[in-house]
């Protein structure tokens, strides 16, 4: 690990090192989070989600019962069980990734108040994406504890 301090951005980043930040950081809405801290933590985030969700349907395929049309799966209670863990894991991460969103923001000298563009249905969330895209501006240093 490199000699930057969890309260300041680290640039260049590694997958690693930005998941391990990450979870150091789980509720810290305060200072500033790199790009690359920011997407390999998206990146993190995805595989598990699609990890999770292969689990669930694998449950759900081999515990599921078919339907009388022979259309569908009823869900069992396995494939209950398996929804509501994964949910309950992915429910999880909401904090800890509006606070990365947030330190992200600041990086690039915008407010975390506008993570509530999100609000928005569909715009919203696109203004946010383009936003954490933007490269870091060191005005963004405003944001430090």
């Amino acid at each position: 690990m490199t000699d930057t301090a969890l309260s300041q951005p680290l640039y260049g980043a590694s997958f690693g090192q930005a998941v391990k930040r990450f979870f150091s950081k789980y509720a810290v809405f305060s200072g500033r989070a790199s790009r690359s801290e920011f997407w390999w933590v998206w990146l993190f985030l995805l595989l598990l989600s699609l990890v999770l969700a292969g689990i669930a349907g694998t449950v759900i395929g081999l515990t599921g019962t078919p339907t009388a049309s022979g259309d569908g799966v009823q869900i069992t209670a396995p494939g209950i069980v398996a929804l509501v863990v994964v949910g309950l894991i992915l429910l999880a991460f909401i904090i800890p990734e509006i606070a990365l969103t947030v330190r992200r923001l600041h990086d690039a000298n915008f407010s975390g108040w506008l993570y509530l563009l999100h609000l928005i249905p569909y715009l919203g969330a696109l203004i946010v994406f383009i936003l954490t895209l933007l490269p870091t501006n060191p005005q963004g240093a405003r944001f430090d504890r």
